[in-house]
């Protein structure tokens, strides 16, 4: 009996010891709660308004994007009427130095003509004098 007396203090002790361990355990953990439960609430109060702002950056490179994807279809039709634009003078530079090389090939051919109706007549007139 005196052995079951024994135990019985020993395991009182254990359990005084362990309640003077954990008291200041669960008061400090009653602290850490409390400032996790504060940081918490300033971090939603921080990212909320971020959040809101991300949504309204959002929404506006929306509207870019859109205003970018319309400019190029513009963009697109200005850059075929260049290109036909560029195919019409084109077109018509080619008629012009067609033009241009039949005149400068008539007008050769009349300037001969002058040269050797000049040089014609110079040979007649002195062959009849």
């Amino acid at each position: 009996m005196v052995f079951v007396n024994i135990a019985a203090v020993v395991v009182a002790a254990a359990v005084v010891v362990l309640v003077i361990f954990l008291i200041p355990l669960i008061r400090e953990l009653k602290t850490t709660a409390i400032s996790l439960r504060e940081i918490a609430s300033r971090m939603e109060n921080d990212i909320l308004p971020t959040v809101k702002e991300l949504h309204e950056v959002l929404a506006e490179v929306s509207v870019i994007t859109e205003g970018a994807a319309e400019g190029m279809e513009s963009v697109k039709s200005l850059m075929s009427a260049v290109g036909e634009t560029g195919k019409g003078l084109h077109a018509i530079g080619s008629v012009v130095g067609g033009a241009a090389g039949a005149l400068s090939r008539s007008t050769l051919w009349i300037t001969g003509a002058k040269v050797a109706g000049s040089y014609l007549m110079e040979r007649l007139t002195k062959k009849r004098r």
